[in-house]
């Protein structure tokens, strides 16, 4: 999976996310995760729009060959895509595994394969 650098900064109810590597393309959230997960949506819309004009991605950078900016936090988002194509995954967990996904889809309103996606994209995001 390809990962590019990024930069966080800002505040509780305002952080933003920039690409080093892909001047121009940003995204904003209220919070942390909204700000990554949107990050991740830019690049995704980025990767679409550059391959639509028959253009190569950019090569992301080393983390090592990254500065941050003061005040900034660098970290990696996932060039993750979608295929729009549903496809089941029959899977065995424990109860307890099971319990704690159930309790947090509820608490964040979301359906249990919804947050099972949200969690697999977020250790994506984390680098895990």
């Amino acid at each position: 999976m390809t990962r590019y650098p990024a930069l966080i900064d800002g505040e509780t109810g305002a952080y933003g996310v920039t690409f080093p590597d892909l001047p121009g393309i940003v995204a904003m959230g209220a919070t942390l995760d909204e700000a990554l997960l949107n990050a991740e949506e830019a690049l995704r819309d980025y990767a679409t729009e550059t391959e639509k004009d028959g253009q190569p991605l950019v090569v992301p950078s080393m983390l090592e060959n990254v500065s941050p900016v003061a005040g900034s936090t660098l970290v990696t988002v996932p060039l993750i895509r979608l295929s729009g194509r549903n496809v089941r995954a029959n899977l065995t967990l424990d109860e307890g595994v099971v319990a704690f996904i159930d309790g947090e889809a509820r608490r964040r309103r979301m359906t249990r394969t919804a947050f099972v996606e949200w969690m697999a994209r977020r250790i994506a995001q984390d680098g895990g």
